[in-house]
């Protein structure tokens, strides 16, 4: 394998000098004063004077939120710096206190007059922001008092945001007992996709007792968060823990209902006989839980080299459009990466959109099997919708998470397409077609299992502070619904669900990979089963998507493609061809 992995120039975003931080700091801070002006009689103001608070609001807003870019992708690069963390705390905190200086031109934008505001969007100026300003005021009816929202603000850091940093930098402190010595949370997850049965269950085994050894502080950290977030759902009045995420989502509640319906019913059809097929495949009744992802008999478990991920995801994206290959191949180019795997770095991938004014940067742990091929491909895709979408401003850029997931997974589907492409022996083609309903499973299946866990949890901690056992209950009874009885969860599989962090980071994250997955299996069918011309149609269209950024709602985005997620039958289109690759499977 090539060990030349690519690391990121974090210059190219801001500078690491302390003199440039407090000048951009006493910058905003004296842009902010001079808003304040406006506190109380916003909505009172011209359209002119609107459009004029919103710009600068933006600009402010990019500048504040580049500089804790900055401080979060060092952070994430190495937390075991203490002098990271400590940055990025600091960063957090000051621009907390700018941030509830500038919270009443949302509050009271979203409180204005609807008449008055009917009459503002008649100017061109301001009606550019009509689609910030549409979701902003959606959300008018769960506004609380002004001073109670801007105490809320200034005390996220040392609040929430405190036990989230807790939790980050817990997990990346563990070291897991392994092969004699000790390895990172990375290491130890990917060593449960070993070719080796007793590498798997020493990994297996080791992660657990870890994770079972710190189940006294996640549980509190989870009780914590659980609870914050009940608190302030009351206090707004939100009727469902889900209510909050699906408004900052732009979706309906109605609809993500369906999604988690439509997912769950089909868990037999799918993910039990799937699990049950892979059982056999492998000679036993049961497959063990840290055997779930382990390779298919015969399966060599090929490594890929950088230079050989690099060429299949570039020829992945120059297969379906040259402008899309183009900036994907930016990433590559330009240190906007960060994928070797290290002590103290954070595990997992992410594509950070960072501000307009800049570009994203990918963050993951490659180690040359298939599927990291796929998550660089995943997070190419999310890099490639942030750079389009960033012509639409700071406000408008970000993607409601229901439309986030699809051009990275849309990314992966040309990925894998590439792969089979290249790949002309059949046994080598049903491993890749198998690894692929396996990575669907972990998006879909999954992540409404994940889903289904935090429903549970949220509701159960109404009624009081959950022990690790209660906890340790709702995850094995959702996840045996989703894996059915060909996966065995033991005793060892209860903490497991203690490492999961978008249950600490964002609650009710997690449907949307699963949103996205469906979504982008139906563009998918509708793409590969056109014409030549009705192709270049679709690209257009599908380049359109990624680039309205948050100016388009889900259901408006995909009416263009004839589809309509609001429909309960659409999230069965993206099942159906899940099936249908386990279906091929059973043929071969």
């Amino acid at each position: 394998m090539d060990d030349a992995l690519p690391s990121w120039d974090l210059t190219e975003l801001y500078t690491d000098d302390e003199a440039t931080r407090q000048a951009d700091l006493a910058d905003a801070r004296q842009k902010t004063e001079a808003l304040s002006v406006h506190k109380g009689s916003l909505a009172s103001q011209p359209a002119e004077i609107l459009a004029d608070v919103i710009a600068s609001y933006q600009e402010i807003s990019e500048t504040l939120s580049r500089m804790m870019s900055h401080a979060d992708l060092a952070f994430a690069a190495d937390m075991s710096n203490a002098e990271n963390a400590s940055r990025a705390q600091n960063v957090r905190e000051a621009l907390s206190d700018l941030s509830s200086g500038l919270l009443f031109i949302e509050l009271e934008l979203a409180e204005m007059d609807e008449d008055a505001y009917q009459t503002a969007l008649k100017t061109p100026e301001f009606y550019a922001f009509e689609p910030w300003l549409r979701r902003l005021r959606l959300g008018a009816p769960y506004q609380l008092e002004t001073r109670l929202e801007q105490m809320l603000v200034e005390r996220s850091p040392t609040g929430r945001g405190a036990w989230v940093r807790l939790f980050d930098e817990t997990m990346t402190a563990m070291r897991f007992p392994f092969k004699g010595g000790e390895v990172s949370e990375s290491e130890i997850l990917n060593a449960l996709s070993d070719t080796d049965a007793e590498t798997r269950r020493e990994a297996g085994q080791s992660f657990s007792s870890q994770m079972d050894s710190h189940q006294r502080l996640f549980c509190l950290i989870m009780n914590t968060i659980v609870k914050d977030k009940e608190i302030d759902d009351r206090w707004r009045g939100f009727g469902r823990p889900v209510s909050a995420r699906n408004l900052a989502n732009d979706v309906d509640d109605v609809t993500v209902d369906a999604l988690a319906e439509a997912v769950t019913s089909r868990m037999p059809d799918i993910a039990h006989r799937y699990y049950q097929m892979k059982a056999d495949w492998m000679g036993v009744k049961q497959l063990n839980w840290w055997d779930r992802n382990a390779p298919l008999p015969g399966d060599d478990d090929r490594r890929f080299s950088w230079n050989e991920a690099q060429d299949i995801v570039m020829s992945a994206f120059g297969s379906f459009d040259d402008g899309m290959a183009g900036l994907a191949g930016q990433f590559f180019d330009k240190s906007w990466i960060d994928a070797a795997i290290r002590s103290g770095k954070t595990s997992g991938a992410f594509s950070h959109p960072t501000v307009p004014s800049a570009h994203p940067y990918i963050l993951m742990n490659f180690d040359g099997k298939s599927r990291d091929v796929m998550t660089l491909a995943h997070e190419m895709g999310h890099g490639v919708h942030q750079i389009l979408a960033g012509p639409q401003g700071y406000l408008m850029a970000d993607t409601p998470l229901t439309l986030a997931e699809t051009a990275s997974v849309f990314a992966e589907m040309l990925a894998f397409t590439s792969l089979m492409d290249r790949t002309d022996d059949p046994a080598r083609r049903r491993f890749l077609l198998a690894g692929k309903v396996e990575d669907m499973m972990n998006t879909v299946v999954r992540q409404i299992a994940f889903h289904n866990f935090e429903t549970r949890v949220h509701d159960s901690r109404k009624q009081g502070e959950l022990s690790a056992e209660m906890l340790g209950d709702i995850w094995m009874e959702t996840q045996t619904q989703a894996l059915g009885p060909a996966v065995y969860l033991d005793e060892s599989y209860r903490p497991v669900w203690s490492y999961i962090p978008h249950f600490i980071h964002t609650p009710f994250y997690v449907y949307a990979y699963a949103f996205g997955d469906c979504l982008v299996n139906a563009l998918w069918q509708k793409y590969r089963t056109s014409g030549v011309t009705e192709q270049q149609s679709f690209i257009a269209n599908y380049k359109g998507l990624l680039s309205a950024g948050g100016t388009v709602r889900y259901d408006a985005a995909l009416q263009v493609f004839g589809l309509d997620a609001t429909d309960k039958a659409f999230w069965h289109l993206g099942l159906d061809m899940i099936s249908a690759m386990i279906d091929e499977l059973e043929t071969l």
